[in-house]
């Protein structure tokens, strides 16, 4: 099957690239770059309808994504002859930001292509989120004020049988070749494919939402006419499908899932799990290095821990001082609307510090939500959500499910990580970038986005939003989440760890619940590497601005080098760096120069 596939891939991509070729060399540079990724970012459109819908592009709404390994291939395919293109451009004719754009691009399409050799398609669900909970979710963007759009929506839901069809022909794909989501964490996702399979009819079903707050211009017998139309397609279509796929993933999916736990452990699973290690860390650095610096900064982080414990006075072990936050009722909100209250009381006291930190602020406003019902008890403790455009600002999503397992004295740090200065600056300003092509402002780097989101948790102390001993501690009980991360993801996926070493790995070293730990650990389970991007990228950016400081010393500026960080959106960690090596050069141009 694979080597047929990617023949027919390489034939198609054979055909594609000598008219592809031909355009980029016989127009100017710039003009070839350009339209190369305009053609990239509609044929991207193609290939997924639910970004089209999440950037506002029209045509798309009645669609849903074709993931059948045909699709697959062509996608491959039509990628290469992206990056043949782009490769015939050539580069020292471009400008600086075109220079800028040119290696994004590059970084993306390297990465997709290498990591389609594995196809991972075959595993199209993590943990907490997968295509079925995107299908639900996605409903909330929906754009429907006219007939046209109904129409549109409707011809969505008749498509959701064959799309989850075809998700469940690659998912038997992946068993029979032995890639597949571990045996041991699958009990827990279950829920998740659970939710809708149960609904009993269109009436309770979310996706009949749109049909509940119809425009009241249009005439009642065309909204009758609509609303028929989507009671059909919910009840023939959308919930049998999730029937069907809840069987498969009971009766099918569970029982013949993989006993092993690491990535490494799946058929080329090395050379797949170096693939993410390499694209979430945008480095050349190994598992192992990464496993050697995660166990520095854990002990770094484990000796400042050990210094709070002190200041507050606490007569015990570390051990014992972990049992006590876990378990004192003063750190637990007693109801989930007090845990938002808090939640949004310390956003807005983050707002007000944002003007002496940054120049540049996002249009785009944010708000506070709980993770909803159907996926909060295997869903992180917290997350962001991006806007959607002409419907709501971004979210800063806390989970509220089992209250007794989300401390107070961590809030703060998810805060400032989820909603501002972290995710949601970040991403909104990235949306809001100027005169650059549309594929950087929906790009996200894991390493620069999830470092940011860290670094930002960190910047907080300059803020002053810790207020007590026991903040400052959750904030290190944070960083100590994510340098454990480096040493957890590559010793579950790299060095044979159990669940349950990596479960310990946690309770020792840090604050987090039980249940949490738990959850996380699932998390990185199904996630091979990505956990590994947040402590790689906050070391960089603290790496950098010192290295701004050292170089600027009087002259440094937090606001503009924040600046510098944010102006290009997400980028690669090595082109990051050449950025503010840049900055850094500027800057002592500029004071130079004055008299």
């Amino acid at each position: 099957m694979r080597f047929a596939v990617f023949a027919i891939a390489f034939i198609y991509a054979s055909f594609l690239n000598a008219a592809g070729l031909a355009a980029a060399t016989a127009a100017p540079a710039p003009e070839a770059l350009h339209t190369l990724l305009d053609q990239e970012w509609a044929a991207r459109f193609e290939r997924d309808p639910f970004l089209a819908a999440a950037v506002g592009a029209s045509g798309y709404a009645d669609q849903l994504p074709d993931v059948s390994p045909a699709a697959q291939a062509r996608y491959v395919a039509e990628d290469q002859v992206f990056l043949s293109r782009l490769h015939a451009i050539d580069r020292a004719s471009l400008n600086e930001e075109d220079k800028v754009s040119y290696d994004v691009f590059e970084f993306v399409l390297e990465n997709r292509i290498s990591y389609a050799l594995f196809r991972p398609w075959r595993i199209p669900f993590l943990s907490d989120a997968g295509f079925h909970t995107q299908v639900a979710a996605s409903v909330e963007g929906v754009q429907a004020n006219t007939t046209a759009d109904y129409e549109a929506y409707i011809a969505r839901l008749e498509q959701v049988g064959d799309y989850f069809d075809q998700h469940i022909a690659n998912m038997r794909l992946g068993l029979a070749e032995g890639f597949s989501q571990p045996k041991a964490i699958l009990a827990k996702i279950a829920p998740s494919f659970a939710a809708h399979a149960e609904v009993k009819s269109a009436y309770e079903s979310a996706f009949y939402a749109p049909f509940l707050s119809m425009p009241d211009d249009m005439p009642v017998a065309e909204k009758e006419r609509l609303r028929a139309a989507g009671m059909e397609a919910i009840d023939a279509i959308v919930l049998p499908a999730y029937r069907r796929l809840h069987r498969f993933f009971l009766e099918d999916y569970m029982p013949a899932a993989r006993n092993t736990l690491g990535a490494t452990q799946m058929p080329e699973g090395a050379a797949y799990y170096d693939q993410r290690v390499k694209f979430f860390t945008t480095t050349e650095i190994t598992a192992l290095e990464v496993h050697a610096l995660g166990r520095s900064e854990v002990a770094r982080i484990r000796s400042k821990m050990e210094t709070i414990i002190d200041e507050v006075g606490f007569k015990g072990t570390f051990s014992e001082f972990l049992g006590f936050l876990r378990s004192d009722p003063q750190f637990y909100a007693k109801t989930p609307k007090a845990l938002l209250q808090e939640a949004a009381w310390i956003s807005k006291r983050i707002d007000e510090k944002l003007p002496a930190f940054f120049n540049t602020l996002p249009r785009m406003p944010y708000g506070v939500r709980a993770v909803p019902d159907e996926i909060a008890p295997n869903y992180t403790t917290g997350r962001y959500w991006d806007a959607i455009p002409g419907k709501r600002g971004g979210l800063f999503m806390v989970n509220t499910y089992a209250l007794d397992k989300r401390p107070l004295y961590t809030l703060a740090a998810l805060a400032l990580h989820e909603g501002v200065p972290g995710h949601h600056l970040q991403n909104a300003l990235s949306r809001e970038i100027e005169n650059v092509p549309e594929f950087r402002k929906e790009l996200y780097v894991n390493a620069f986005g999830e470092g940011w989101g860290l670094y930002a948790e960190k910047l907080g102390i300059e803020m002053g939003i810790y207020e007590t001993p026991y903040e400052h501690f959750g904030r290190l009980s944070y960083e100590m989440w994510r340098a454990g991360r480096l040493v957890v993801d590559t010793g579950l996926h790299a060095m044979g760890w159990s669940r349950e070493q990596a479960v310990a790995f946690f309770v020792e070293n840090s604050a987090l619940s039980l249940h949490n730990i738990n959850t996380e650990v699932d998390r990185y389970i199904s996630w091979p590497g990505q956990a590994l991007a947040y402590k790689m990228g906050e070391l960089k950016i603290l790496e950098l601005r010192a290295r701004a400081q050292d170089a600027l010393g009087d002259w440094f500026d937090i606001r503009l080098f924040h600046d510098a960080i944010l102006e290009n959106g997400t980028l690669p960690l090595s082109l990051l760096e050449v950025k503010i090596d840049d900055f850094i050069r500027r800057m002592l141009a500029k004071e130079q120069a004055k008299p």
